[in-house]
């Protein structure tokens, strides 16, 4: 369990570093409006990534309490 939550930030810090190089390539090439709309491309992509996270938990904590049998 503890690999998997590891891997989860890992690959919100991957996702991060990678926007944030984007973000600046283009800010710097003077094209603001697509370095933003890739930095929301970039939060919504951590945002389903985490939503899946928390899904995986709740069918967890759904599994442990609702069928003790």
């Amino acid at each position: 369990m503890l690999t998997t939550d590891a891997s989860i930030l890992f690959q919100i810090a991957g996702i991060g570093i990678i926007v944030a190089l984007i973000h600046t390539i283009l800010k710097q090439m003077g094209k603001e409006e697509i370095a933003q709309f890739a930095t929301l491309i970039g939060f919504i992509i951590v945002l389903v990534v985490v939503v899946n996270g928390l899904s995986d938990l709740f069918q967890q904590i759904r599994s442990v309490f609702l069928f003790q049998g």
